[in-house]
């Protein structure tokens, strides 16, 4: 790093920014904690602290202070993302968020910005972009791009089931796809068919056009007039399932015992190109990813300027490989 000023966690109590917190550590970057609940912040980390409302401008900058960037891990986006990007832009430091809510993150493509801007840079919208840019190698363009997302399981946190609420109520229970180079809602139903993931996985039943992310991330930078995601039926089971229980801790880093897989094939002409990564918890992969982009982004390693996706603000084979994944690509 070529500054020494520490990384603000905005949202540093929740699931995820617990995550980034610890990683950031893990790899000696300073930290400062910030969020809405001075009392929670406190009580979780022995660091410093600046609770900030997003609803008090001053709060956010006096946060933001003297630091070198702020990683944004506080849902739903809807509500947090203009006001810290704001803060970040007076400041005149970088900003990172892990935002997968789809009209958030189209609302930060839309703006403009002096200081580095990348949005979703978490398991959804990030790493799909990111595989997406690999198996494409210098081209920057597609005809169809297919990302696939096996998950042994989806137990939610709270700020999932929230942000969740806030884009089912934006399209007022509408749907969203990805067609013709343009995002357009729907009310068809859902269906099911079969996707073959690389082993362990296998043959899985998904449901295609479980929109996430990444149909924002991807064709922010690459001329793709057709991406699609799919989920497996077993994870889109669970997260509707109120029932199902938030994740559950099995080592020593606070990860869940699920497993997934990211499975992204990308069709040129009559070719096709395929890229996977694998790993452990959705949440915990997010913090290397978000951890990565900042301290890339500190070190002048970067492609672009302003807002831009992970695929187009880094070096995508580099980052990759740089992660706690197994990977297979082009």
């Amino acid at each position: 790093m070529s500054r020494m000023n520490a990384v603000v966690v905005y949202g540093a109590t929740g699931h995820t920014g617990r995550f980034v917190v610890e990683e950031l550590l893990r790899q000696g970057l300073p930290v400062i904690a910030s969020g809405r609940n001075s009392g929670a912040l406190e009580a979780l980390w022995d660091l410093e602290i600046r609770p900030a409302a997003v609803d008090d401008p001053h709060a956010l900058d006096q946060a933001l202070k003297n630091a070198a960037a702020v990683i944004n891990c506080a849902g739903p986006f809807a509500a947090t993302a203009d006001p810290v990007i704001d803060a970040a832009i007076r400041a005149g430091i970088p900003y990172v968020d892990v935002a997968a809510e789809i009209e958030a993150n189209v609302s930060t493509y839309a703006r403009q910005s002096g200081t580095p801007v990348v949005p979703a840079m978490a398991f959804f919208g990030g790493l799909g972009d990111l595989l997406t840019t690999a198996a494409l190698g210098e081209r920057t363009s597609a005809d169809e791009v297919h990302v696939a997302y096996g998950l042994t399981s989806w137990h939610p946190t709270p700020g999932t089931r929230a942000a969740g609420q806030v884009s089912h109520d934006r399209r007022d229970g509408r749907r969203l796809r990805f067609t013709d180079g343009a995002l357009q809602y729907h009310e068809d139903k859902p269906t099911q068919e079969d996707w073959t993931f690389p082993e362990p996985f296998g043959r899985r039943r998904v449901i295609p056009e479980f929109t996430m992310a990444d149909v924002v991330t991807i064709p922010s930078h690459l001329a793709v007039p057709e991406v699609r995601t799919y989920m497996t039926v077993e994870a889109a089971s669970d997260l509707a399932d109120t029932d199902t229980p938030a994740p559950v801790a099995v080592d020593a880093t606070g990860r869940s015992d699920q497993a997934f897989i990211v499975d992204v094939r990308v069709r040129i002409g009559g070719e096709e190109r395929r890229a996977t990564a694998g790993g452990q918890d959705i949440y915990a992969i997010s913090a290397p990813l978000a951890v990565g982009a900042v301290r890339r982004i500190l070190a002048g390693e970067t492609r672009s300027t302003g807002v831009a996706s992970a695929g187009a603000m880094f070096d995508a084979v580099d980052f990759l490989s740089d992660l706690p994944l197994t990977l297979d690509l082009p």
